[in-house]
């Protein structure tokens, strides 16, 4: 079921903002990186399985944030989206985000980098997703606190999953949400750079991280 409603209010300042905030949690991290180096080296058995590890998480954050755009399809301004993906999670696109993020750490070879990418997403999306609730809130009232109440604001619960039998899709906003995944992609080359780095000692390791 989806209810249509005119927003009042554009979240686009909210959306500009969480970027900011992600891209400044990202540098930080990144820095972390410079000067920390996964437990046996970074040619290491530990090293390489992390690393494949959050390639297939990336992969799966990609794949799934796309099949998300499917059922949003830029409505998220204007109805309640309860189905699909929405029908277990309200927020499946961060969730899959928190995914990427954990991928795009993990390709430093260490699960603590991993989940520190991890937990600077979740606290980007926590704030931004309290201003967007307080809008749908204002926006859509009863219709969407019934939503909130029965359904999670991260974490699935699959007992809930309802499906729509037709889906109107934006071939535009599914592209768009590929092309910003494919983003993840480029924490590999930066990763191995900060490898090559350190295994030619230009980079100075002050720490060992599981």
């Amino acid at each position: 079921m989806t209810t249509t409603h005119r927003p009042t209010l554009d979240l686009g300042a909210v959306q500009k903002i969480r970027k900011a905030a992600v891209l400044v949690a990202l540098v930080g991290l990144v820095g972390l990186a410079l000067v920390t180096q996964s437990i046996g080296g970074v040619d290491g058995e530990w090293h390489e399985h992390v690393e494949s590890v959050g390639f297939v998480a990336m992969i799966l954050s990609i794949v799934g944030r796309a099949w998300c755009s499917l059922y949003i399809g830029g409505r998220k301004k204007a109805e309640i989206v309860d189905r699909g993906p929405y029908s277990i999670t309200r927020n499946p696109l961060y969730v899959f985000s928190f995914i990427g993020a954990f991928g795009i750490g993990a390709q430093s070879g260490s699960v603590t980098i991993g989940l520190g990418f991890v937990l600077a997403a979740m606290a980007v999306f926590y704030l931004t997703v309290r201003r967007e609730e307080a809008f749908l809130e204002r926006e859509f009232g009863a219709v969407y606190l019934a939503y909130k109440a029965r359904t999670p604001r991260f974490w699935p619960r699959f007992s809930l999953w309802r499906d729509e039998g037709d889906l109107t899709i934006r071939p535009t906003l599914f592209v768009t949400t590929i092309r910003d995944g494919l983003v993840f992609l480029l924490a590999i080359p930066v990763f191995e750079l900060i490898d090559a780095g350190q295994a030619a000692h230009w980079l100075r390791v002050v720490a060992y991280l599981p």
